[in-house]
């Protein structure tokens, strides 16, 4: 790895990390010494890139700063396209026009080198399973997530029974074969996920949950550890 896409590399490895990043975790991922390392650090600071810290105590990028937005690597740019492409043959209507556009954009945008891992990207996403089509349009679960919106929904179980629901929606789930709606359910006072071709109706009402998002998101992922916790302890 040349010195100018290392020195770039630590910047995304800090980038990514929430708590203080060790010179020995750094050089691990970078595969380098920690001389070599220490002596990056030292450019870096030296090109007046905020990152605080030193050695032995760990590492981190002050809030605010980032990097020219298309300086990217063939890795992220073929990892960007392959998701996009993803994204267009199984995401919702809206999201697939965006990551159609985004690869667009990204064709226009990237420096003439880098144009051909766009064009001929040897990397296809491909699925083996019929996909449920959404009964609805999706984008309203998303703008409902946007602004904390509470959504009425008409909702049919396996065998068609269909029962009102007022949810308040935190995340989508899109999986290979169908798409799932993560919501707090207010008739049920608990979590429920809701299969998007299963939706019969759907309104978003003027009422704001009382919840962030996040924090709905935290207590999820708290039920389901415990829902795992609880399976692996059982006696065969």
């Amino acid at each position: 790895m040349r010195r100018t896409e290392r020195l770039f590399q630590i910047i995304q490895i800090l980038r990514r990390r929430n708590a203080p990043v060790t010179g020995r975790e750094l050089a691990e991922e970078l595969e380098t010494s920690l001389r070599t390392l220490y002596r990056d650090m030292a450019e870096l600071i030296a090109q007046r890139v905020p990152i605080r810290g030193e050695a032995g105590t760990g590492y981190v990028l002050e809030a605010g700063y980032d990097m020219p937005p298309l300086m990217l690597t063939t890795d992220e740019l073929e990892a960007a396209v392959l998701g996009a492409r993803w994204v267009a043959a199984r995401g919702d209507a809206q999201l697939a026009r965006g990551a159609e556009d985004l690869i667009a954009k990204l064709s226009a945008a990237v420096p003439l080198d880098l144009q051909p891992v766009i064009m001929d990207a040897g990397l296809v996403p491909i699925s083996f399973r019929k996909h449920s089509e959404d009964s609805f349009d999706v984008g309203t679960v998303r703008e409902a997530i946007r602004t904390q919106k509470k959504l009425e929904l008409g909702y049919a179980d396996e065998v068609g029974n269909v029962t009102q629901r007022t949810v308040w929606p935190f995340l989508i789930v899109y999986s290979d074969a169908i798409r799932m709606m993560c919501a707090w359910c207010e008739m049920r006072q608990d979590f429920r996920h809701f299969r998007t071709d299963r939706v019969r109706s759907v309104q978003m009402l003027d009422k704001r949950f009382p919840e962030r998002v996040a924090r709905l998101r935290k207590r999820w992922e708290a039920v389901r550890e415990a829902e795992r916790c609880r399976k692996s302890t059982r006696p065969d």
